[in-house]
Order: C-alpha cells, then structure tokens, then sequence
C-alpha cells in the first residue's frame, strides 16, 4: 500500500508528499482497528461484521472533500494535502474492502487453500480486466482523440463495460478492474483526459446523485431501529479521537503549523466509496448468516450523515461567510465587508480606486472603506479584522468608494 502511494503521489513533493503517504500507510489501519473495536460491542455485531464495517469506514472521499474544501477554502496546501487523500484512500478502501469480505468468507468454510485461490483468482481476473480497460481507454482517447463530450461518454461507457464483464467472469473483479483503470488514467502520461471540464464534472456528479439514490433506497426504516444511538457513537469515536490522532501523526515532524496539522486532524468525511461498498459486501456477508451483516449499510449511511453533518456545519464563522477554522491566518478587510456586502456595494456603483496617501490616519483620509496600502517600497499591507495597517509617508491607499447615488 505504502509503495502504490508513493506511486501515486509522484506530483506531491516534500513535506506535503510525506503527509499524504503517512495520512494512508497510518490512517487506514488505524481507522480499520477503532471502527472494528467499537462495531461489536456498540452495535451488537460478530467479529466477522465488525470488520468488515471498519474496512468500509476507511475511506474518505474526494467527492465530499472537494465540495467541502472548495466552500471553506483553507491553505492551498491543505487542499492539496487532503485532495490528494481523499482520491487515493477510494481505490485503497475498496481493494481493502474486497480483502475482508474474501477473507471473511474464506473464515466460514473449509478449505483455507481453495478459498484463497479464489481470490486471487478473482484479483487476477480483475487486474487483466483494467489493463484491458486502460489500454481501450488509451486508443478512444490519444488514438482516435474523441472530443468533451464523446470523450467523457467513452470513459463511462468503457469503465462500466469493462466493470460488467470482469464481474460476469467473477463476482467483484469489476471494482478492481475499475480502480485499476481509474490509476492507470490519472497516473500515465498520454491520457487527455476532460477531466477537468464542465461537462465531466456535470455527469460526475449526476451519476454520484443517482447512486446515493439507488442505494439508499435499500435502507429501510426498520433496519436503522436501534441503531441511532450507537451509531452516534461509534461516529463521536471516527471524528472525535481516531482522525485527530491520524491527523497529528501524519503531520509530527513537518513544516505544518499548529492550525494546519488542527484542520487536518478535522477533515475526514465518509461518502459515496463507504456506501458502495457496503452495499457490494454486506448482501454477500448476510446471505453467508453472518452476524450483524444486515447493519453494514445502514450503519455506513448514519455515519456519512453524521461526518458529513459535522465537518460541514463546524466549518462556518458568521458575518465573514466562511473560514477555515484552526489555520491561524486573519481575515481580510473589516468586519462589515463580507462578500456579500461587497458584492452589493459594487451593484451600487462603488469601485475600486487608488490614491495617494500622506502618512496620516488612512481611515480618516479615505473617501470609503479603505482594503490596502502599498508602501513606497512595494509592500502590501492589508486592513484585516483585528485592524488596518499603520500608515507611513508615501504609502498609495487602495479602496472601496463610496456608492453613487
């Protein structure tokens, strides 16, 4: 696992790079211990489900991550840093997840031997299947150079045929061969890939919509009775204690200050990865009478509510939209100049302006709000909540004027 990050995270470099691999090669078994401790004695499950439900909870998810990162808007080495985690901790999820439920059904019958035969039987069918996948992916995409909309529409089609065809030779082979063409793209040069583009990010997330439907559609009302409660807990365990000691191990002994390595031990939402895969495994782990199969998915869809609810609501400060919290970094212009006002401002005729200051108070010699002094050497010194800068002698004031009327 540790090697296929460093793989991976070939375009990381330094201490960023070093973070990312410690936020996989630690996170994921130490997230994989605390959620199977605490799955059999909070929710009542055997030993088997326990573990497979915390092989399922590993993953984060660059799905919510993204929209997350992209409304608080944190250090732009955060973002990179948890990006670059939530894209490589899927594929590692799944094959995980794929690992334990073999290894689960291999515990129940007889024949060790044959049984592990089988799966890798079923890794190997799903390894070939990729490369086939990558290699087709290849020629639509470098050879035949489809454009943004054709292009895109020959990704899904050859991820889910290629998907739909290892599966039919072996139950669960397509989720390998899907990651595995997803590696192979995102990683190999000569791909030109939309993958960037409006459109491609349209259909991403229509297709992410349509799964959250379909599956949830599966959990019933029933199946989540006596469940809230413990699950809550098992949840205050994931955000509370496991993603902080994750996060500031990862992040001991490097350059990240004290709020970056706070926010990184605060960001670690579940998302679509946790409920496919465990509506892949948990209908083969209750067909087998395992114990406490049957609360893998809804347990998996409290949780993503639950992180997702969390993460999302501890990331707002009033009156400024939103800022990160824990990064220790101030926040521009006064109080009153959130975007919003600043964008009604503007509506009304006010515009940014330039001049000359005298060195005295700039707030008293401005006509407006004043945003920035540039100081004759060409510093920028900018007005932030706790105040604006000093001024001196031949400082050029930057403002907000007044609105027209």
């Amino acid at each position: 696992m540790t090697s296929a990050c460093r793989w991976t995270c070939g375009k990381l470099r330094g201490h960023t790079r070093r973070v990312v691999i410690r936020l996989i090669a630690m996170g994921v078994p130490v997230t994989l211990v605390f959620g199977a401790a605490l799955a059999g004695p909070l929710l009542d499950m055997s030993r088997q489900a326990a573990v497979m439900l915390g092989a399922i909870l590993v993953v984060s998810g660059p799905t919510v991550v993204g929209p997350l990162l992209g409304f608080i808007r944190p250090t732009e080495r955060l973002q990179r840093v948890l990006s670059w985690e939530g894209s490589l901790i899927d594929p590692v999820g799944g094959i995980l997840g794929a690992v334990v439920f073999h290894a689960v059904v291999a515990s129940t019958r007889r024949g060790f031997g044959y049984q592990l035969g089988q799966f890798l039987l079923g890794i190997g069918v799903g390894l070939a299947g990729g490369v086939a996948g990558a290699a087709l992916l290849w020629f639509l995409l470098r050879k035949l150079r489809l454009g943004e909309v054709l292009g895109t529409s020959a990704q899904l089609a050859s991820v889910v045929a290629v998907a739909a065809g290892c599966d039919i030779v072996r139950d669960d082979a397509g989720l390998i061969a899907a990651i595995v063409m997803g590696l192979a793209v995102a990683n190999l040069r000569g791909f030109d890939v939309p993958a960037r583009r409006p459109f491609f990010e349209t259909l991403v997330q229509l297709v992410i919509g349509v799964l959250f439907v379909a599956i949830s559609a599966t959990v019933t009302p029933a199946s989540l009775r006596h469940l809230g409660l413990p699950t809550l807990g098992l949840a205050a365990v994931l955000v509370l204690i496991t993603r902080p000691l994750v996060g500031w191990l990862a992040t001991a002994r490097t350059d990240m200050n004290t709020g970056e390595r706070l926010f990184t031990g605060w960001m670690a939402p579940r998302g679509i990865v946790a409920a496919a895969t465990a509506s892949t495994f948990s209908a083969g782990l209750v067909a087998l009478h395992i114990g406490g199969a049957t609360k893998i998915l809804p347990v998996t869809f409290l949780v993503i509510v639950v992180t997702v609810a969390v993460y999302g609501l501890g990331a707002r400060q009033p009156s400024h939209g939103v800022v990160a919290p824990y990064t220790g970094g101030e926040t521009l212009f006064d109080s009153q100049l959130t975007r919003y006002e600043l964008s009604r401002r503007y509506a009304s005729g006010a515009r940014i302006c330039v001049r000359p200051g005298d060195g005295r108070d700039a707030r008293a010699s401005a006509d407006g709000n004043l945003l920035f002094l540039v100081r004759a050497d060409g510093r920028l010194a900018a007005v932030t909540r706790s105040g604006p800068p000093e001024p001196e002698a031949g400082d050029t004031m930057v403002l907000l004027s007044a609105e027209s009327v």
